[in-house]
C-alpha cells in the first residue's frame, strides 16, 4: 500500500533557517469566533425562530441533517464569509463549525442545501427532491418579532425607513428586467430598517415602480408593531421614489406620520424665489455653502387628494443652488422646518449603510439562482445572518470600539480567529491562537453573551 506524504511548501528564509509549510496540522479552524454567534443565537433564537418557518416532509427517521441545523449552517456560513454553497463541501468537515452548528458529526454538503433554497411555493406541497418548504409569511413576521424582542419597554416613537437599491443581475434569472437608472438588468429590492434593526427585504423585478409594493408591507409591519405597542407612533421616512399619493393617504388614514423627499420642479421652485435669492446672497458675502428654510402648503393638480406641508431648503453651495423639498404629515410646531429637514429626514442616510453591509459583506446580491423564489429565500438568509451579526453588536459590543463597526469589520477582528479543535466523548476543547491580537474583546464579548439577561 502506497502512503501518501503532504507535499511541503518552501518559502524564504530567516536566516539560516528554512520555512517549510504543509497541510498537516488536524483539526484546525479558522472560524474560532463563531462561538460568539453560538451564544447569540441562545439569547435570541433568531435561526430556531427561523427553522420553525420551514415545513419539513421528510420522513423523520430518515433524515440525517435536521432543519435547525441546515438554517443553522447557511446563515452562519453567510456570516463568516461563505457565500458560495460550493464552499460548506470543506466547511462540513470543519468540526468547530459544526458544533457552533449543533452538531459533532460532519454537516449537509451543497447538494443538500441547495435543496433547502429551491423550496416550493406551496407549504402543503412537496416534490420528490424538494421537501423542506418555506413559509414566506412567517419569515416576514419573524423580522418584526425580533425587533420588538430587542426592547425591554415600549418605544415612544418608531421610524421606518424606506429605500429600494439594484441588485445586478449577470444571468437569465426569472424577473429579470433591464432598469435605465442602473443601466443593467437586475432585481429591485425593497428594504425597511427601524434603526439598525431589518425589518423587511423583499425582493422585486426592475419593471416596476420604486415604490411598488411599500404600502402593503407598512400595513403588515405597522399592524404587527400595533399589536404589542398600540400607542407607538410611527413616522415613515423615505426619499422622494417613495412620495406617491397611495402611501401617503394610507399613512393618513392609519395614524401614521411621514416624511417623504418630494422631486422638484417649476412650481415648487417658483415658492421659493426670495430665500434662493437670500441663500445666493448669503454665500457671497461669506463664501460658505448658506441654506434657508421656508414651508408652505402644496397640492400637485391631478396627482394628490389633498394640500399638505411642504418643507423647502434653499441652498447655494459654490458650484450653484441645490434646493431640495421634503412633504411631511408632522406638524410645524413639533418640528419646524430646519429640525425636521437637518435632525429627522437627512437621518435616513444612515439606511444606506445597513443596506451596503448587506450587500457587501452579507451577500444579499448573491442572487444566482433561476427562480425569484428561491433568489428570495437567499435573501432571507441573508438578512438573517445582517440580524445575527447585528445582535451580536447591539448585546455584546456595546461601549467597545466595535460598538459602531461594521459587519465585515466584526467578522475580521472576532470571528476570524484561529484555533485547535479537539472532540472528546464530553466536550469539545478549543485552543485559541496565543497570539490573537483582540483576546480582551473576545473575553469582554462572551462575558457579556454569557450573563443573565
Amino acid at each position: 500500500m502506497t502512503q501518501c506524504t503532504p507535499r511541503q511548501l518552501e518559502f524564504s528564509t530567516v536566516g539560516r533557517r528554512r520555512i517549510v509549510a504543509q497541510f498537516d496540522g488536524g483539526a484546525i479552524s479558522s472560524d474560532a469566533g463563531a462561538l460568539l454567534l453560538k451564544e447569540v443565537e441562545a439569547r435570541t433564537g433568531l435561526l430556531a425562530g427561523a427553522a420553525r418557518c420551514f415545513t419539513d416532509h421528510r420522513q423523520p427517521e430518515r433524515v440525517e441533517h435536521r432543519v435547525e441545523e441546515l438554517v443553522a449552517q447557511r446563515v452562519m456560513g453567510l456570516a463568516l464569509g461563505y457565500e458560495d454553497l460550493n464552499d460548506h463541501d470543506e466547511l462540513r468537515h470543519d468540526a468547530l463549525f459544526a458544533a457552533v452548528v449543533g452538531k459533532v458529526e460532519a454537516l449537509a454538503g451543497k447538494s443538500t442545501l441547495n435543496r433547502l433554497e429551491l423550496t416550493r411555493a406551496d407549504a402543503s406541497a412537496a416534490s420528490r427532491y424538494k421537501k423542506i418548504v418555506a413559509d414566506e409569511a412567517a419569515l416576514d413576521a419573524l423580522f418584526v418579532e425580533q425587533f420588538v424582542a430587542a426592547h425591554r419597554r415600549a418605544p415612544k416613537r418608531v421610524v421606518l425607513d424606506l429605500d429600494a437599491t439594484d441588485d445586478p443581475l449577470h444571468g437569465r434569472q426569472e424577473g429579470r428586467f433591464f432598469h435605465g437608472y442602473y443601466r443593467c438588468y437586475c432585481y429591485l429590492p425593497l428594504y425597511i430598517f427601524a434603526g439598525e434593526h431589518l425589518l423587511c427585504a423583499r425582493l422585486r423585478s426592475a419593471d416596476a415602480d420604486g415604490a411598488a409594493g411599500a404600502v402593503e408591507e407598512l400595513a403588515r409591519i405597522v399592524g404587527q408593531l400595533r399589536q404589542t405597542w398600540p400607542s407607538v407612533q410611527v413616522v415613515v421616512r423615505a426619499d422622494s421614489g417613495f412620495c406617491r399619493e397611495a402611501l401617503m393617504a394610507w399613512c393618513e388614514a392609519n395614524a401614521v406620520d411621514y416624511v417623504l423627499g418630494l422631486a422638484k420642479n417649476s412650481r415648487l421652485l417658483e415658492r421659493i424665489t426670495a430665500e434662493q435669492e437670500e441663500a445666493a446672497e448669503l454665500h457671497r458675502l461669506t463664501g460658505e455653502a448658506t441654506r434657508v428654510f421656508a414651508e408652505f402648503g402644496y397640492r400637485t393638480r391631478k396627482s394628490w387628494s389633498r394640500t399638505r406641508r411642504v418643507v423647502a431648503k434653499a441652498e447655494h453651495l459654490s458650484k450653484g443652488a441645490n434646493p431640495r423639498f421634503v412633504v411631511t404629515s408632522l406638524a410645524a410646531t413639533d418640528y419646524p422646518a430646519r429640525v425636521l429637514y437637518e435632525q429627522l429626514y437627512c437621518a435616513r442616510g444612515e439606511m444606506e449603510n445597513h443596506i451596503k453591509e448587506q450587500q457587501l459583506a452579507l451577500f444579499a446580491d448573491r442572487t444566482s439562482a433561476a427562480t425569484m423564489r428561491a433568489n428570495q429565500l437567499r435573501l432571507y438568509f441573508s438578512s438573517l445572518a445582517y440580524c445575527l451579526l447585528h445582535a451580536l453588536r447591539r448585546l455584546a459590543l456595546a461601549g467597545t470600539a466595535l460598538a459602531n463597526a461594521q459587519c465585515d469589520t466584526i467578522r475580521l477582528r472576532l470571528l476570524k480567529l484561529g484555533a485547535r479543535v479537539r472532540v472528546s466523548v464530553r466536550k469539545v476543547w478549543v485552543s485559541l491562537s496565543q497570539s490573537y491580537p483582540h483576546a480582551q474583546l473576545f473575553e469582554h464579548a462572551w462575558r457579556v453573551l454569557r450573563a443573565p439577561p
